[in-house]
This record gives C-alpha cells, structure tokens and sequence, in this order.
C-alpha cells in the first residue's frame, strides 16, 4: 500500500474497481482545513479522463504495470492482431483499445501495456511519431515551401490529415500521433 505521498504522474493505481493511470496532481495545503491532492487520471479500462481529490495521507493500492512491445500483423473487421516481438505469441486487440489506430499500418510497432498480476491488457498505444506515405492530396505548386496554409490529404492507411501545399502525393511525412498533426516531410 502507499500513500498520496507517493503520487507521481504515470503512477497506475486501484481506484473503485478499476485501474486508473495519473495523468498528473498537485498536492493543496490550503490556509484552513485539511491537505488534499488534486489529480486527473485515467480509466485504463474505458480511457475515460477524471478530475478527482484524495486526502492527504489517504492509502491507495499501486498496480504493477507491464509495457510489451508487439507487432501489428493485420485487421480483421473491428479487431487487430498483434505479435509479440519477444516470445511471438499473438494476441487480438480491439480497434477501439488501440490508441489512434488510424494511422496503423502493416508491420508498425505497438506498445501495450499489461496489468502484471492478472495478465490483462489495458491498453495500447503507438509510438509518438510515425512516418506514412500520402495517397491522395492535391498536387503542389512550385514555390509554396514556406507558408501556414494547409491543404487536406490522406495517408496510406487511410487517415486524414492537414498538411503544407508543398506536400505531394508519394510523398512520406512525419506525424505526431498524439495530436494526429503534421511535423516534417521525410527524405529518403
């Protein structure tokens, strides 16, 4: 068991049932009464965000959390299929658990991250940048390199995205999968 003390953002913890994920706290000592920390966290089951306040001192129960790296295979109607890159046991996943499963492609690595006693996956994520090729956009014109003006296109994987009117189709970009955006275009 541990305490409020011990809150650290990324901390996973038992709360009315269910495994939550601290997104991040801040420990209150107001002026009259008692001290509180304030946190938002994560139902790592739904994914569903929580403002919630615990008392200073308060016992809370810490899950051991395992993060295994897998291997997207292919999609089969609404799931995934995942290949451990350790032991090459296969596993089959949701889309809905996958995190940003639109820019997932063939072949791209996945981390998912398993509650260490009871072997369950809770869920899944890719890396922070992904690089995708264009399959459709409107062609550029020559001399727009250096502007704020965004044109919509669409990824191999089918994903939309904004991207500069330099952007070509074949053409492979750099994507910041947490915010779905555009970062560079990759040279080869």
């Amino acid at each position: 068991m541990a305490t409020t003390a011990d809150f650290r953002n990324g901390l996973c913890i038992q709360f009315n049932g269910d495994p939550w994920k601290i997104e991040s706290f801040q420990h209150v000592k107001p002026g009259k009464g008692p001290a509180f920390v304030r946190t938002k966290i994560r139902n790592l089951n739904t994914g569903r965000l929580l403002e919630n306040t615990f008392t200073s001192g308060v016992k809370i129960e810490v899950i051991r959390i395992e993060n295994r790296k897998y291997q997207f295979l292919y999609a089969e109607g609404e799931d995934c299929h995942l290949m451990n890159l350790d032991d090459y046991e296969q596993i089959m996943l949701g889309k809905n658990f996958i995190e940003n499963v639109q820019f997932l492609k063939d072949g791209e690595n996945v981390n998912v991250l398993f509650h260490a006693d009871e072997g369950m996956p809770l869920s899944a994520s890719l890396p922070s940048h992904i690089v995708l090729e264009i399959s459709h956009t409107e062609p550029g014109i020559k001399g727009n390199t250096a502007t704020n003006t965004f044109k919509p296109a669409t990824t191999e994987t089918g994903a939309s995205i904004q991207v500069p009117l330099f952007i070509n189709e074949g053409d492979k970009i750099k994507i910041d999968t947490e915010k779905g955006a555009y970062l560079e275009r990759v040279k080869e």
